[in-house]
């Protein structure tokens, strides 16, 4: 069994390896590096943007939130795809058309010359944040390696972290934003097809099953309540709207929207806007579908029902793919887990790096730096950036036993759109932004995200609601809000 498990691993670290060194051969410049040289595809951009959307978040997270919450679970569905939906069909081409005619290749690139700016404050203040969040963002994602060898491999969890932090670390060193568009479109279709197809094998081997809503019912009746699993009314809208609004990160955040600056051309967004709307309805519908599942079969079928409650429910994928798949479908899985992990955080790692080496370093103190010893300076901050990570999430594993993948993914979600969405939305419908508004919403947005996880979900009476409410939503729109404010109170030359 484990060593089915193993081989079947090594085949699949063995592709991504082969993705990256092909990859490289394509890797000539700052542009490859970081953006593919503006020359990808629509299937892969699609696959890539919705692959590194999501994260092990999807498999380990949402599964988990799934067997946890019943029926209200689907409500971050509606909110993703929504999100989705509304950043393809109306930002993409939009976004895409400012960036190549200001020539950006990162986000901070973009913002710096929407607003002609001639100091450096707004891409320092951009960079600062995305260096933050991002090592944060990642950081959770080797948490969730490591949880996912733990209970799919049965390997000791430090050891799976630091495992799966090297084989995603090694292919993007060498292949750069090109190795990790191409491995999510690999990775991608390995999600896609795994998700939805373990729904309907556990379905069909559920004999004698009285339909999903009934089975809930009799578990308990709050798990069949679309609108949350509390008696309290304004807990419920809490929660409703804190699974929703997951999906307002889809909305600007740099690691999405890059994408966008690597399609090659305009057309190609209105294909792959198809492609990443109907991955995410099945992928999210099929997430939240295997929890339940996985909740009604761990308690109605006389198994222990403890193992998918708390912590325990994200074990729920690994759990029926060992009772419903033979060993060689178990070790695909394995894989499965693997890549929506590795998708987010070689593109995280990336976007990381150019924070640092081009934002920071050669934009500010270095403009006269070649491109060719920028490319091998990112290789070696993308490692130092990683090395980072591993150790936060080494720390927060430590510290914090009993934390859950599914808040802690979503914490370094949040840090990244609250800071950035608001202003993104703002700078392609709003020619009222100054650069004044978009620093100071970049900067409370920053700051709302920690202000609402450790102080105000802290406080008595409110601070239950805003645990279910979550972080994105209030910080998300303070940010917008102060974006409108100081625009009005600091208008830019142009708009006085």
């Amino acid at each position: 069994m484990e060593l089915t498990k193993f081989v079947v691993l090594a085949v699949y670290v063995g592709i991504l390896f082969l993705i990256g060194v092909i990859a490289s051969r394509r890797v000539k410049s700052m542009s490859d590096f970081y953006v593919g040289g503006k020359g990808i595809g629509f299937w892969a951009v699609a696959f890539s943007a919705r692959a590194t959307g999501e994260s092990g978040w999807l498999l380990i997270g949402l599964t988990g939130m799934g067997a946890l919450s019943g029926l209200s679970a689907y409500w971050v569905v509606v909110g993703e795809v929504l999100g989705v939906a509304v950043s393809w069909w109306f930002m993409a081409k939009r976004f895409k058309r400012k960036s190549d005619e200001y020539g950006s290749m990162t986000v901070p690139d973009y913002l710096e010359s929407h607003f002609k700016s001639t100091k450096k404050t707004l891409r320092i203040v951009a960079a600062t944040i995305l260096s933050v969040f991002v090592v944060i963002y990642v950081s959770s994602q080797i948490d969730v390696t490591g949880k996912a060898f733990e209970s799919m491999m049965g390997m000791n969890y430090y050891w799976g972290a630091i495992l799966g932090f090297a084989i995603v670390l090694s292919y993007i060193f060498i292949g750069g934003f090109v190795a990790a568009v191409w491995s999510d479109l690999f990775q991608g279709v390995l999600m896609f097809l795994g998700l939805v197809l373990l729904p309907v094998v556990v379905w069909f081997s559920m004999d004698g099953a009285s339909g999903i809503v009934t089975s809930l019912q009799n578990i308990d009746p709050a798990l069949t309540n679309l609108w949350g699993t509390s008696d309290d009314a304004w807990m419920n809208i809490a929660t409703m709207l804190g699974f929703a609004m997951i999906g307002l990160g889809f909305l600007g955040s740099p690691q999405v929207y890059v994408r966008f600056m690597s399609i090659k051309e305009e057309s190609e967004i209105d294909k792959g806007k198809w492609v990443a709307v109907i991955f995410t309805l099945l992928t999210d519908a099929a997430a939240v579908t295997i929890g339940i599942l996985g909740r009604i079969i761990f308690t109605e079928y006389g198994q222990d029902p403890e193992l998918v409650m708390g912590n325990g429910a994200e074990n729920v994928l690994s759990m029926l793919t060992e009772s419903f798949l033979p060993t060689f479908l178990v070790a695909i899985y394995v894989a499965i887990v693997l890549s929506a992990i590795m998708s987010t955080i070689d593109s995280l790692l990336v976007l990381a790096s150019s924070a640092i080496t081009r934002d920071f370093y050669q934009k500010i103190f270095r403009p006269d730096l070649k491109d060719q010893d920028l490319v091998k300076l990112s290789r070696w901050v993308t490692l130092i950036m990683a090395l980072i990570a591993l150790g936060i999430s080494m720390a927060i594993a430590v510290n914090y036993p009993n934390h859950t993948v599914f808040w802690l993914v979503i914490f370094g979600w949040s840090g990244i759109a609250a800071s950035f969405c608001p202003v993104i939305i703002l700078s392609l419908f709003w020619k009222g932004l100054s650069e004044t508004g978009a620093i100071a919403a970049m900067i409370t947005g920053f700051l709302c995200v920690p202000f609402f996880k450790f102080v105000v979900q802290g406080m008595e009476g409110i601070g239950s609601y805003f645990v279910q409410l979550d972080v994105l939503a209030p910080s998300f729109a303070i940010s917008m809000l102060i974006a409108f404010i100081v625009s009005k109170i600091y208008p830019n030359e142009l708009n006085r």
